[in-house]
């Protein structure tokens, strides 16, 4: 399953992706990965989250970004859910084709491997692709 948290930057997707986080490892049985462009917020997440700043690693375009959440997943197969910050910008994503097509790789990893995925988007809801609408479970 993926779910979108979506707005215009600065209305507080990041605040209410980490509450999110915060709140799901209370009752986890699997493993958390908290994706970030840095590791700014890493003393606001638990520490049963794994942070992993992707500005540390040479992501270039979408399909690499795609290649690095599949060697997250096989690494660890007991990750449960994965929350992606600042998803557009990690994941190198300009067009609402990337999007589109992002969308469908993160349905077919979560449905294969059973990991769900949470994105925070910085978009309008009206700004979606239909795809991408579905999966609002936020508008800011």
């Amino acid at each position: 399953m993926v779910q979108l948290i979506v707005g215009e930057k600065g209305k507080g997707k990041t605040k209410h992706l980490l509450d999110k986080v915060n709140s799901a490892v209370k009752t986890a049985s699997g493993n958390i990965v908290y994706l970030d462009k840095n590791s700014k917020h890493m003393y606001e997440l638990k520490n049963a989250i794994r942070l992993i700043a992707t500005s540390e690693y040479p992501i270039s375009n979408t399909d690499e970004f795609m290649g690095f959440i599949c060697g997250i997943v096989s690494q660890d197969h007991d990750i449960e859910e994965m929350y992606l910050d600042s998803f557009l910008t990690i994941a190198s994503i300009d067009s609402d084709a990337d999007i589109v097509k992002s969308m469908e790789k993160l349905d077919i990893i979560s449905e294969k491997y059973k990991v769900r995925f949470i994105l925070s988007v910085s978009k309008n809801k009206e700004d979606l692709p239909e795809c991408a609408k579905a999966k609002l479970i936020k508008a800011l």
